[in-house]
């Protein structure tokens, strides 16, 4: 592992200047620690804001750049002006991403610095990820994949450096809630996040709330099963219900990052 560190520092050093894409996930904040610690004033932190984005994430995100102290920009992304992405096709990811790199290639240029980083993992190759794709078409460079780190590796780092996000669960836009090809709009990503809210507050992590037209279907580690069944069903339908859901299910496979993805072959 400290091998992989040591190369992922003399990969973000030997780049000179960077603007890193940061989300204010697992990934993109070690990336960020490692490259401000590295380059110092030359890194230049993105935050890229849009409807697709929880709004606790965008604050958190804001929250932690202040305290790394590196330099940073907030930007609009305009993902939902965009018909191909709207639409939600399988390569949904790849839309949103290039909307977002393409910008982050603009600040690079306006800023004159060498490169723009994305905070993708080791793990994300075993994946459907047609955002990666995006960032290859466009030379938007990987530092944590070409270092070979997984998910795990980096959590065990961001520990030992002191990092709040070393046990963070992952939070991908609000797009991932969709089946492709339902079409996303504003009232739908506003009734997802704020289902979602909800199921915070009652106490629950790791989640998802997938949206499946009039029905939300509900993602929760198994291990949490018995918390919710604790919970009065009317506490937790009648709400979901006055956010215009008509049926509210549990997932009995419990959560799994990327379950919209199973059966899709990878590439």
């Amino acid at each position: 592992m400290q091998a992989k560190l040591n190369h992922l520092k003399q990969i973000i050093k030997e780049m000179e200047t960077v603007v890193v894409a940061f989300s204010g996930g697992v990934d993109s904040t070690f990336l960020l620690k490692v490259a401000h610690e590295t380059l110092g004033d030359h890194c230049l932190a993105v935050i890229g804001s849009s409807e697709t984005m929880p709004s606790a994430d965008y604050d958190n995100a804001l929250q932690q750049v202040k305290e790394f102290g590196a330099r940073f920009l907030v930007i609009e992304t305009e993902e939902m002006g965009r018909e191909e992405f709207v639409r939600n096709p399988r390569n949904r990811c790849f839309h949103c991403k290039n909307e977002l790199f393409t910008k982050l290639l603009n600040v690079a240029r306006e800023n004159k610095m060498n490169w723009v980083l994305d905070g993708s993992n080791a793990d994300d190759l075993k994946d459907y990820r047609p955002g990666m794709q995006a960032a290859r078409a466009l030379g938007v460079r990987s530092p944590l994949q070409e270092a070979g780190l997984s998910k795990e590796e980096i959590r065990q780092f961001s520990r030992e450096m002191g990092l709040s996000t070393w046990d963070k669960p992952s939070s991908p836009c609000l797009s991932s809630r969709f089946p492709y090809g339902e079409e996303i709009t504003r009232e739908k990503l506003q009734r997802v996040e704020k289902a979602e809210t909800l199921l915070k507050a009652w106490g629950f992590r790791n989640l998802r709330v997938r949206y499946h037209q009039d029905m939300a279907r509900l993602e929760i580690p198994k291990e949490d099963f018995p918390k919710l069944m604790e919970l009065d069903p009317d506490t937790i339908v009648k709400p979901l219900k006055e956010l215009g859901f008509t049926y509210v299910t549990l997932d009995l496979e419990g959560f799994r990052s990327g379950s919209l993805n199973e059966g899709i072959q990878i590439l």
